[in-house]
Parts: C-alpha cells; structure tokens; sequence
C-alpha cells in the first residue's frame, strides 16, 4: 500500500507546472489561429475579382481623338456660313452666250459675270452696263442687245428689281429719280436704256437748249423715242 502511494506521489505535477504548461498550450493554440488567418488572406481570390489597367485610353477620350460623334473638331457636310459668305451666285440673261446662274468669288464684278456666261455676244451693247460694278449675292444682270428698249422685268420681284442694263454705280434698279436738269453723265447713266453715249446726248441737248421745261422734251433728244421714253418716264423730273 504504502509502495502504490509513492507511485502516485511521483506523477503528481505541481501547480506551479500546471500553469506553465496551459500557458505554453495557449500559445501554441494563438500561433496555429494566426498562420491560418495569414494563409487565407494570401490565397488567390477566385471569385473573379475585377481587373484594374492603368494607362488605358478611355471611351470619351478615344472618342474625340478618332473623331468620332460628338467631337467638336469634326464639321458636317453643310456648308459653313464663312464659304457662303465667300462667294456670290449670279443670274446671267440676255446678250451672252451661255446664259444662266453663275458661282463668283466675293467682290467679282460685272465683268466676272459675263465672262463666266461666256462671255458677251457680238450684238450685245456693253455700253450700257456697268462692268465695274461689283456684283450682289442673288442679283439678276442683263445684257442688253444693241437697240434692245424692252427689257424683261423679273416675275419674282417688283418692275426693275435685280435688273443691271445701265452703266452707273447704283445699276438701273436703285430706283432713284433722277433730276434731267441737275444730274449729270453718272446719274444719267443709272438710267434704264442709258449709257455713256445717250447721257452725253441727253447733257448736250440741254447746253444747247437749256433747262428742260418737262420729262417730255426727252424725246427731242436723238435716240430716245417712245419705247425708251415709257421706261423713263417715271425715273426722271425736271
């Protein structure tokens, strides 16, 4: 009996060892949990985590620089209103050979004009227009006909609107009334039906006979007769 007790009293642990040994357990316990935790953080995500490039274009910037919609460097097929602005068109009538709507530069002239009709034909009475004058986008210029009175009038404007057959900077549709005693060869020549030559007729007539007495004495000028004068009737005054 006595030999029993003192096997038992052999294994017995002291406190002092209990606790050295539950302290060494629960280390060991914290460094196995700690090596997990670090294990499963490190492990490859396959869940089909998103994938960040850096440095790739986007799809606005992409976009604009191939032009693309919506870029505002990429103009559309219209026109701009500077090239409008750039050019005039013309319609062409009368004694040219290719009548007709002709395209100009800005600041073209009369000249321009008939040259791109073709140019004037060998009846046409150049002398009464004015190849000087600078010509006006949506004009309509005519060329008379040497001993041509009756002028077409345009059926989209009123009587004389767009109509060039006189040799003054104005053109023969300014409409003004002219003045037979005061005006001299220029504003004759805004006339319809009057160029250089008729005007010269028109101021020697009055040098030699003085003041016109009434609108009417124009048909004692040479050249003038009725088909003319009906035209100038109510273009001049005296």
């Amino acid at each position: 009996m006595s030999s029993s007790s003192s096997r038992f009293a052999a294994l017995a642990v002291s406190p002092r060892a209990t606790v050295l040994l539950a302290a060494v357990v629960v280390v060991i316990a914290l460094v196995v949990v700690l090596l997990g935790a670090r294990s499963g953080s490190s492990a490859p995500d396959d869940g089909g985590g998103a994938l960040t490039v850096t440095g790739a274009p986007s799809v606005r910037s992409s976009t604009a620089a191939t032009g693309g919609p919506g870029s505002p460097g990429v103009r559309g097929s219209s026109p701009s209103a500077s090239a409008v602005a750039d050019r005039v068109v013309v319609h062409v009538l009368g004694a040219v050979a290719r009548p007709g709507l002709v395209t100009l530069a800005a600041g073209s002239r009369v000249t321009d004009a008939v040259d791109r009709a073709g140019g004037a034909r060998d009846d046409a009475d150049l002398s009464r227009v004015n190849l000087a004058r600078v010509l006006a986008d949506g004009e309509r210029l005519y060329v008379p006909a040497t001993g041509e009175t009756a002028i077409p009038e345009p059926v989209d404007g009123p009587p004389g609107a767009g109509a060039d057959v006189g040799a003054g900077a104005t053109g023969a549709s300014s409409g003004t009334v002219v003045d037979l005693n005061s005006a001299d060869q220029t504003a004759l020549e805004t006339l319809p039906g009057i160029g250089p030559s008729l005007a010269g007729r028109i101021l020697a007539w009055r040098d030699e006979h003085g003041r016109f007495a009434a609108v009417e004495d124009l048909l004692d000028v040479s050249g003038i007769g009725d088909a003319r004068f009906a035209e100038l009737r109510d273009r001049v005054r005296v």
